[in-house]
């Protein structure tokens, strides 16, 4: 699995809908608004956020992460890449969806 964070919704929806139809991940869920407080530039900042998680497998996840890393708006997007265990059939099809 794959997450980022972005600024706008559309900007979340447009990297769920590119790497589907791209089978870069074989599903991407934008979720609701967060806020998030960070550091950037020496100031503390609070911003509104929308989250989206990339449902992959391991080989296309150089592809993927390479894709969010130049559509992102920000300069410094945080991609982060985790492995999780799924029941069988899922990750079947995780791969069948991923695959041309």
């Amino acid at each position: 699995m794959v997450t980022t964070v972005v600024d706008a919704r559309p900007v979340a929806d447009g990297l769920a809908a590119a790497s589907v139809a791209d089978r870069l991940a074989a599903c991407a869920q934008v979720g609701g608004q967060v806020d998030s407080t960070y550091r950037w530039r020496g100031e503390v900042e609070t911003a509104t956020e929308w989250s989206v998680q990339f449902k992959t497998v391991p080989d296309r996840v150089s592809e993927l992460v390479d894709r969010i890393r130049a559509d992102h708006p920000y300069d410094v997007p945080e991609i982060l890449v985790s492995r999780v265990e799924c029941d069988p059939a899922y990750a079947a099809w995780v791969r069948e969806n991923t695959h041309v």
